[in-house]
This record gives C-alpha cells, sequence and structure tokens, in this order.
C-alpha cells in the first residue's frame, strides 16, 4: 500500500501534477545545486535552465507550472508555501531575472522567458510529464543536470526511475496490492479497512503523528471549503470564470431560512462543496491533493455531507484512536450551513468517523495508484475524478456501517461510471470543465456509497478488473483527451 501521508498531500493549486509535481521536483533541484561544492569545471552554480516537455509544455501557463518552477528554485514547497506571497516572490525573479542566494552563494542567473523552454515537439520517452533541469558555472559548462516525471497526485520520480520505482511501503503488518488483497486481509483479521491502515501506518511513525495527520487534512479540507464559499470575484486566466460559490451559498441559505427546500436539494449542497473547494484550486489556494489537485473537491465535499448531513447512521473502530488521543474537539473552520446550526463543532464521534472515511478512502486511492494511475496526463480524468469519486464512496460506506465487500463495490461501482473519462481543459486551465466535473464525481459517490449499502457485497465485476479496465483504457486513449488541451471540449470551445 501507499501511505496515506502521500495520497492525502497539502498543495496549492491549480495542478498536483502541472504545480505541486513540478515544484516539489524545482525545490529538489534547487537543494542539489546548493549542496554542490566548487568544481574542476568552473565553479558554482551561476544560471539555471528548465525545459518542460509534454503535456507540462502545452499547458504550462494555464496550469502555472512556470510559477510553480520558480517558487521551487527559490525553494518554496507546495506544503509551506504561502499562497497569497506567491505572486511576490514569482514577480521578483522575473524582475531582477535572479533566484534568490543560496546560503553563502551569490544569486543564481534566471531569466523565466528565456530560461523556461517549453518542448512542444520533443516525445518525452518515459511519462508525459517530463521536466529537465541544468545547472551551468559561469563560463557555461554544465555542472548537474536531473530530469524528473510528474507522476500524479504530486508524486515526482527520476526519469530513469520512473518504470521501476517500488511503492510498498516497508515493514508493515497488513501489506496489501490489490482489492482482492485488502478484502482477504479484513476476513482473515476480522479488521475493518481503515484499522488495517491505521495498523499500517501506526508501524512505520507514532500514533499520535497519524492521527494528526489525519485531523490536519480534515481541518484543510474543511477550512477549504470555508474559503471559497466567502470568496467572489473572477477566477485567474484568460477564460474569466466567475466564482460561483458564494452566491450558490447565499442561495441555498436562503432556501433554508425559508424552509423551502426539497429533499434532493441536499445534493445541492454537495456539490456547493466539491464547487467551493475547486474554486479555491483554480485560484492558486491551498488544497489537499485527493488524490489530485484536479479532483481536490470530490473527497471534502463527500466528507462534509458526512459530518453534516449523516448524523444517525454514524459507525466508527474509535478505539483505534486511543493511542492518538489528546486530538479533541471539532476540526478547524468546522462552522457548518444547511445540515447543522452555524458554529456548531462536529462531535469526538464524528471525528472519529472522518478519520476512518480518510484512511479508507487513501486505501481505495493506493490501489489506483499502484496499479493504474492518478495522471490525467497518462489516463484522462478517469484517473483524477474517477478514482477520487471512488475513494469517495468507499469512505463513506465505511462510515455508514458497510462491510468491507460493500466497501469494495462502492469504490467498483463509482470508478465504473468514470472509465473513459477524458482530461481535456479548456484553455489549459483547471476551470472548465474540472470545476462542475467534482460536484458530479461527488453526488455519484454518494450514489455509489448508497446502492453498495443496499446490498451485500456481492457483485460481478471487481474492483481490480474496473481498475484493470481504467488503465488499459487511459493507454488506449488517445494524447490529445489526455490534459494537453488539444481536443474534445478543449478545442470546441468557441471562445477558445
Amino acid at each position: 500500500m501507499i501511505s496515506l501521508f502521500d495520497i492525502f498531500k497539502v498543495g496549492i493549486g491549480p495542478s498536483s501534477s502541472h504545480t505541486v509535481g513540478p515544484m516539489r521536483a524545482a525545490a529538489r533541484f534547487a537543494e542539489e545545486c546548493a549542496a554542490l561544492g566548487q568544481t574542476a569545471a568552473g565553479g558554482a552554480v551561476a544560471q539555471i535552465r528548465v525545459t518542460l516537455y509534454g503535456s507540462l509544455a502545452w499547458t504550462a501557463t494555464g496550469h502555472a507550472t512556470d510559477k510553480a518552477v520558480i517558487l521551487g528554485l527559490c525553494g518554496a514547497h507546495p506544503e509551506t508555501v504561502q499562497p497569497d506571497q506567491t505572486e511576490a516572490m514569482v514577480a521578483h525573479v522575473r524582475a531582477t531575472g535572479s533566484l534568490p542566494a543560496w546560503g553563502d552563494r551569490a544569486p543564481v542567473r534566471f531569466q523565466p522567458d528565456v530560461d523556461i523552454l517549453l518542448d512542444k515537439e520533443t516525445q518525452p520517452p518515459k511519462h508525459p510529464n517530463t521536466l529537465q533541469f541544468e545547472a551551468f558555472d559561469v563560463q557555461g559548462a554544465l555542472l548537474l543536470a536531473a530530469r524528473f516525471c510528474s507522476v500524479g497526485g504530486g508524486f515526482i520520480v527520476s526519469e530513469e526511475a520512473v518504470e521501476s520505482s517500488s511503492y510498498t511501503m516497508p515493514d508493515v503488518p497488513y501489506d496489501f496490492r490489490s482489492g482482492a488483497d485488502l478484502l482477504a486481509l479484513t476476513q482473515k483479521t476480522g479488521l475493518s479497512i481503515a484499522q488495517l491502515v491505521f495498523r499500517n501506518e501506526c508501524a512505520l511513525r507514532p500514533a499520535a503523528d497519524v492521527v494528526a495527520h489525519l485531523d490536519h487534512i480534515a481541518a484543510i479540507m474543511m477550512q477549504c471549503i470555508e474559503r471559497g464559499l466567502a470568496q467572489d470575484g473572477i477566477l485567474p486566466g484568460k477564460l474569466r470564470v466567475k466564482r460561483r460559490a458564494h452566491a450558490l451559498y447565499e442561495r441555498l441559505k436562503e432556501k433554508d431560512q425559508r424552509n423551502s427546500s426539497l429533499p434532493h436539494e441536499i445534493m445541492d449542497w454537495v456539490s456547493l462543496f466539491a464547487i467551493a473547494v475547486n474554486e479555491e484550486n483554480a485560484a492558486g489556494g491551498r488544497v489537499v491533493t485527493a488524490p489530485t489537485n484536479g479532483a481536490a473537491g470530490v473527497v471534502p465535499a463527500v466528507l462534509r455531507y458526512y459530518r453534516d448531513y449523516c448524523q444517525t447512521c454514524h459507525q466508527s473502530s474509535s478505539h483505534e484512536y486511543d493511542q492518538g488521543a489528546g486530538q479533541k474537539g471539532g476540526p478547524e473552520g468546522s462552522q457548518t450551513y444547511g445540515g447543522r446550526s452555524d458554529g456548531e463543532e462536529a462531535s469526538e464521534a464524528f471525528r472519529y468517523g472522518m478519520r476512518d472515511f480518510l484512511l479508507t478512502a487513501a486505501a481505495l486511492g493506493s490501489l489506483f495508484k499502484l496499479n493504474a494511475s492518478i495522471s490525467g496526463a497518462e489516463v484522462g480524468c478517469q484517473g483524477e475524478v474517477g478514482v477520487a469519486s471512488s475513494m469517495a464512496a468507499a469512505g463513506l460506506a465505511a462510515v455508514l456501517g458497510a462491510t468491507p465487500a460493500q466497501v469494495e463495490n462502492a469504490a467498483e461501482i463509482a470508478m465504473e461510471h468514470h472509465l473513459g473519462m477524458t482530461c481535456d481543459p479548456v484553455g489549459g486551465l483547471v476551470q472548465i470543465p474540472c470545476i462542475e466535473r467534482n460536484a458530479f464525481g461527488a453526488i455519484k459517490a454518494i450514489n455509489a456509497a448508497s446502492l453498495a449499502l443496499c446490498g451485500d457485497g456481492e457483485h460481478r465485476v471487481s474492483l481490480d478488473q474496473v481498475v484493470q479496465t481504467m488503465a488499459e483504457t487511459g493507454r488506449d486513449m488517445n494524447h490529445r483527451y489526455k490534459e494537453t488541451s488539444l481536443g474534445g471540449l478543449a478545442m470546441n470551445f468557441p471562445e477558445c
């Protein structure tokens, strides 16, 4: 399995593959340059050049890949950089034509308009999201070079390791690489999926750290929803897309106050939560990759649905978290609308449930990452919103009392009905159709969990078969429909 610390990462928008991954790669290269001593070739690093290939080149501006590279070379990391400071950092580099000094070294020449090359012709040999870094001394001699692949969800690997890298966690008591493995372990041990994953994580780090990470991720998700509900105005980019979440929130709140809502309008709240997150992502705000930025709204929206509307249906393996006791109260940013009165905090029982939800979702996300892909540039949006919907369906089913077999069924249903979904962002921006697509992914997740709970876990098509089908479909998909903005809606939108 892949750790939940890798499946759920804090970053900034708009894209995990095109923003978070390149920023991490650039920061790693900057660290290597800073550690580079004087060489016989001519001395310390004086200039850096970056080449973006494939999908990274085609959508560099819309996905803010150029800005991400600049930020990473400045030493910024997606987990800690302040979104409201990024524009000033990028502007300073553009104005001075240099990067900040690394340690006691002189500033390094870097002119983004000249030193970031967009190679749209060369087909990268290992992965469509490939970027190359080169460091030169003052006389122009090459001192250091590295190529990285951004393989989805903010994961980066060196190009030479992209086909051979192993994601198996070391020394965990319940290792699994397929849905069949996971179900067999639950049957053998009598543990839930959440319990299995929690015990694996606790074999690698203190239980308190695992609990703290779960609560932190839940808090960031809820805060992101709140920020999205409060913001208004126009999203960055040439499409001039107007934010809708705030106005939609005001309309739904007014209907709630008049007590005039129809039962199905709970789904409007779910859609609102997803839209709020993805508008924040599109604006370069702080989000949780779940499993990617482009799909960052699905899991938070369904988690919020559980927290706000499922108070009487709670099921949790709360005793598992006794080792991590001390995390009390509701998540930060726990003000709620629609399902409960404003300002009411999630109960401790619901905090346990939210942990179970995220642990279960992480287990399912790891299966897709291991056996297929979560990269839109590799398999289309089925690997992003499709996987997020599958994760959310599994998490929701688990906390509503599903058996492990029903949880697996919920994940299978959600992905089965995202198979073949293309990634064709209009204008290279993570806005159209990405924002609305997250809302539909969240609704499908709830429907999938509900259908699975109506059954007994027995079904003809297994999750593993759907994962394999998703991988094969992605391989067969024309590259124009895999995050290049060269086909589909991206080409047929008349104003672009």
